[in-house]
């Protein structure tokens, strides 16, 4: 079947927050299109698209994400643009996407996966067992508040809101001693001089999706989905199938910090999870393995262990 290319006369567009990390995704992502079909960089226009989450005065004002909106807190304006055509495919990071796409949407094409390891940042310190007692340290994922404390209940863990330059200005303003962010992120951004401790995922499992990029599109653009299936990686899209079940069955009307991590092997699939109290006092944990095909039953499996583990009331927990 062959497909009526974009030119530079009708580029595709390519929705996307206006971030540094962001931008440079939606270039990674042009960059491939661009290859696999021997397009010029003026067939692949990037429209920068400002979401609930770019607002500087929801930033500034260091409020947690659950409180500002959480789920698609940036995306919904991504999406509604793909919606109404004015954009022709969206691209995100996958750790921000809600499990379910608004109807007319779908998820289907990811791009292979950056290092998903947590960095731990600071300019004077190089690993989180090194913090004197009460340190302060920056953090706006309730999760990596939650692996903390669950190990180091003794620090004081403030809210750290911004994209990744802005927490690296506060950092360097004194406002914590260190903070975590994605070598993903620093990875793709080539930001090689940020004092930085890539963390083993066996000492903090990271986000769900995380390093993953993923490129939406209308269910109904059979053109677009054609061109995105020669720029998808299998082996990312089976990851994230078991990662975002396990997700999907645990976040319901919960807020509660969650982590998971899949690993191929072959054919066969490894998925990891831990699920936290806000405040560290509890966790749990769990594997399971089994065929790359199940990911979606593995997630869902690996979930309702977790949920045992935890018993009744877990995530009815208010700190």
């Amino acid at each position: 079947m062959s497909i009526d290319l974009p030119s530079p006369a009708s580029p595709l567009r390519i929705g996307t927050r206006g971030s540094p990390l962001a931008l440079a995704q939606a270039n990674e992502t042009r960059a491939r299109l661009g290859a696999a079909f021997d397009l010029p960089e003026e067939a692949l226009e990037i429209v920068v698209i400002k979401t609930t989450g770019d607002d500087r005065t929801l930033i500034d004002a260091d409020r947690p994400l659950k409180e500002i909106g959480n789920k698609g807190l940036f995306t919904r304006e991504i999406e509604d643009d793909l919606l109404a055509g004015k954009i022709d495919i969206a691209v995100h990071s996958m750790k921000d996407m809600p499990t379910l796409q608004p109807k007319g949407l779908v998820l289907d094409c990811h791009l292979p996966r950056e290092d998903v390891r947590d960095a731990f940042v600071s300019p004077s310190f190089t690993a989180i067992a090194d913090l004197p007692e009460g340190t302060t340290v920056g953090t706006s994922s309730l999760r990596r508040r939650a692996q903390l404390l669950h190990k180091r209940p003794d620090l004081n863990v403030v809210e750290f809101r911004g994209n990744l330059q802005t927490r690296l200005k506060k950092l360097g303003d004194g406002v914590a001693a260190c903070t975590f962010l994605a070598m993903a992120g620093l990875n793709r951004l080539n930001l090689t001089d940020v004092p930085k401790t890539a963390i083993e995922t066996a000492d903090m499992l990271p986000a769900v999706a995380q390093g993953a990029i993923g490129i939406e599109r209308r269910v109904d653009d059979a053109r677009v989905a054609q061109m995105l299936a020669a720029i998808h990686d299998t082996d990312t899209g089976l990851r994230l199938a078991a990662e975002r079940a396990f997700l999907a069955r645990l976040d319901g009307s919960c807020e509660t910090p969650i982590a998971g991590l899949a690993v191929l092997n072959g054919d066969q699939l490894t998925l990891r999870g831990e699920i936290l109290r806000p405040d560290g006092s509890a966790a749990h944990s769990g594997d399971m393995t089994g065929a790359a095909t199940d990911g979606a039953s593995l997630g869902q499996n690996l979930a309702e262990q977790l949920l045992d583990l935890a018993g009744p009331g877990f995530f009815d927990w208010k700190g």
